[in-house]
C-alpha cells in the first residue's frame, strides 16, 4: 500500500462531501458564503451524530498548550481545539483539507500558528515542538503506523501527550455489522448480480459487487481486505481496527495512559443512540505518554 493511494482517495473523497455537497472551487473570496453554509451543515450533522466529541475535548488540558493536529478533514476539530485555547498547528496529507481548514479558520477569525500539507511520516517541525499531538480518525488509515508514531514521538515534548481516536476492534460495527451482516448481504447478492438481475447503477452495493468481481468473491470477503472497504466507503484503500494490545504493538514508543470507547454505530443495524458505546462503541479514544529513551 502506497501513501499516494491514501492521498488520492482522501483528495477525491473528503469527509462529508458526499453527504453535504461541498461547493466547487470558486474565485478567491466568492466561495465564503457557500462554504460557511457547508461548514455549518457539516458541523451540525457531525456533532449530532458524534455527540461525545465535545465532551472528550473538554477533558483535555489544552489552554495555552502547543497542539499539533494530524489529519484535518473539514477543519471541525481544528476549530474546537482553538476555541478551547490551543496554540494550534495542523497538518494533512491532502491539499483539499489544508485549503478548507485555512478557509474555515480565516472566515471565523480563529488564530493558529501553522497549517501545512505534509505526511505524518515526515513532519516539518523540529524535535519537541508540541505539548499535545491530537489525531481523530486518521492514524488507522496509515499503513506505516510504526513510522508515523516514531515521527510523532520526535516532535512531541517528553512531558507531552498523544491523543488519538482509532476504530475499535471490539465493537458492534466490526464484529457484527462488518464481520457478519455486510458479508452475508454481499454473498447473497453476488449470484443474482452475476446474472445481471441487479443492474449496474452506482449504488453502494453495486460498488462492492464490482470490487468483488475484480478480485474474486472469497478474496474480497476475507476480513483483511473487506475491512478496508467497509469503514469509509468501498473505494477506501486502507483501514485498521484496534484494541489496547494492538495499540501497544503499533505505538511502541508510547505508554498507554488511558482509553475509552464511544459511538454506538454499526450500519445497517439500527443501533445509533442505544447507549454511549462504552462496551461496543466504534471509536476508541486513547491517551498516551511518550517513552523516554
Amino acid at each position: 500500500m502506497r501513501e499516494t493511494d491514501i492521498h488520492d482517495f482522501w483528495s477525491a473523497h473528503p469527509c462529508g462531501d458526499q453527504l453535504f455537497g461541498a461547493p466547487a472551487p470558486a474565485p478567491a473570496g466568492s466561495e465564503r458564503d457557500d462554504y460557511d453554509s457547508f461548514f455549518r451543515r457539516y458541523d451540525e450533522a457531525k456533532y449530532r451524530l458524534e455527540s461525545h466529541i465535545p465532551g472528550c475535548l473538554d477533558s483535555l488540558d489544552l489552554s495555552g498548550r502547543r497542539v499539533l493536529e494530524i489529519g484535518l478533514g473539514q477543519g471541525a476539530e481544528a476549530e474546537q481545539l482553538i476555541r478551547r485555547g490551543a496554540r494550534w498547528t495542523g497538518v494533512d496529507l491532502t491539499e483539499t483539507a489544508v485549503a478548507r481548514t485555512r478557509l474555515r479558520l480565516t472566515m471565523r477569525e480563529l488564530p493558529f500558528e501553522g497549517l501545512h500539507q505534509a505526511s505524518v511520516l515526515d513532519l516539518p517541525f523540529p524535535d519537541r515542538s508540541f505539548d499535545v499531538v491530537f489525531s481523530h480518525g486518521v492514524l488507522h488509515h496509515v499503513p506505516d503506523v510504526h513510522g508515523a508514531q516514531r515521527e510523532i514521538h520526535r516532535v512531541l515534548d517528553p512531558n507531552g501527550e498523544l491523543v488519538v481516536m482509532l476504530y475499535a476492534r471490539w465493537s458492534l460495527n466490526y464484529l457484527v455489522s462488518i464481520g457478519l451482516v455486510r458479508r452475508a448481504a454481499l454473498l447473497a447478492a453476488y449470484p443474482p448480480a452475476r446474472l445481471g438481475l441487479l443492474g449496474r447503477s452506482p449504488t453502494l452495493l453495486n460498488t462492492h459487487l464490482e470490487n468483488a468481481r475484480q478480485v474474486g468473491l472469497m478474496r474480497y470477503l476475507c476480513m483483511s481486505n473487506f475491512l478496508h472497504r467497509n469503514t469509509d466507503g468501498p473505494r477506501n484503500p486502507y483501514s485498521r481496527v484496534y484494541d489496547i494490545p494492538r495499540v501497544r504493538r503499533d505505538f511502541p514508543d508510547f505508554a498507554v495512559r488511558g482509553s475509552e470507547k464511544h459511538f454506538m454505530h454499526a450500519p445497517p443495524l439500527p443501533v445509533h443512540g442505544l447507549g454511549g458505546g462504552k462496551a461496543l462503541g466504534w471509536h476508541l479514544w486513547v491517551r498516551m505518554a511518550p517513552r523516554l529513551f
